[in-house]
């Protein structure tokens, strides 16, 4: 099982678009960005795509143009579904799984698109090309969201989406000990939000359920590029 994290961003991405702060000049200076948060799944031949971003084309041909053969969305933002109307005209749209009320909320925005729908329930595991994948709730307010948990052949990863730190107990019992955590943490450690986690949050996150090894992700343009546990575009695990 291969995992590519295909963007490590937050909804605007790094370097924001006129900003001229520190972290955006020495982007812009050397190259470096942060497209958003998307995680690519590949396993025996087959493709799983973790939240169809905006930047999604770029993300794809950045991984070498693979065929997608499963779509997951996390929640209802548009910085994490919008992107999947670019396999308009390139491919076959894939089938996309999600919550209930996350499906029905980003499908109307795809009227455009015919694709096969698969509601999944938190909580009950299924299975895709021989890996087990299982929706967690998050606490990202007001929307529904939703985490996710991929077991294969003994190893387990996690992938938070967006949320606070207090989710249900539920979710974080599904959390621990994972090998490898993706785990959202947005902004500097002084600065707190209603609806994410900040870095030191989510490292103390990462602490507390016991992940061998994690990766802060949706990250803005505040975090500084040296900051160490944070996830980078197109960084790759294997398991």
């Amino acid at each position: 099982m291969l995992l590519t994290l295909l963007g490590s961003g937050d909804a605007v991405g790094t370097p924001k678009v006129g900003c001229r702060c520190p972290v955006c000049t020495e982007a812009v200076r050397s190259g470096r960005q942060r497209l958003r948060t998307s995680l690519l799944v590949q396993h025996a031949g087959k493709t799983i795509l973790v939240d169809s971003t905006p930047d999604m084309r770029r993300q794809l041909l950045a991984a070498g143009g693979p065929v997608v053969d499963a779509v997951i969305w996390t929640h209802g933002h548009y910085d994490h579904y919008t992107g999947y109307g670019d396999f308009y005209r390139v491919q076959d749209p894939p089938p996309v799984y999600a919550d209930p009320r996350t499906l029905d909320y980003a499908a109307e925005y795809f009227s455009f698109l015919a694709f096969a729908r698969h509601p999944v329930e938190p909580y009950h595991p299924f299975d895709l090309f021989g890996i087990t994948l299982t929706l967690v709730e998050m606490n990202h307010p007001p929307v529904s969201a939703c985490g996710l948990v991929l077991e294969h052949e003994g190893f387990r990863v996690g992938y938070t989406s967006d949320t606070l730190a207090s989710i249900p107990e539920r979710s974080r019992e599904l959390f621990a000990g994972v090998d490898l955590l993706f785990v959202d943490g947005i902004a500097l450690p002084e600065i707190r939000l209603h609806k994410h986690m900040n870095y030191e949050e989510a490292c103390r996150f990462a602490e507390t359920v016991g992940a061998k090894d994690f990766r802060c992700v949706h990250l803005s343009h505040l975090i500084p590029w040296e900051m160490p546990h944070q996830g980078r575009d197109m960084e790759s695990f294997e398991f």
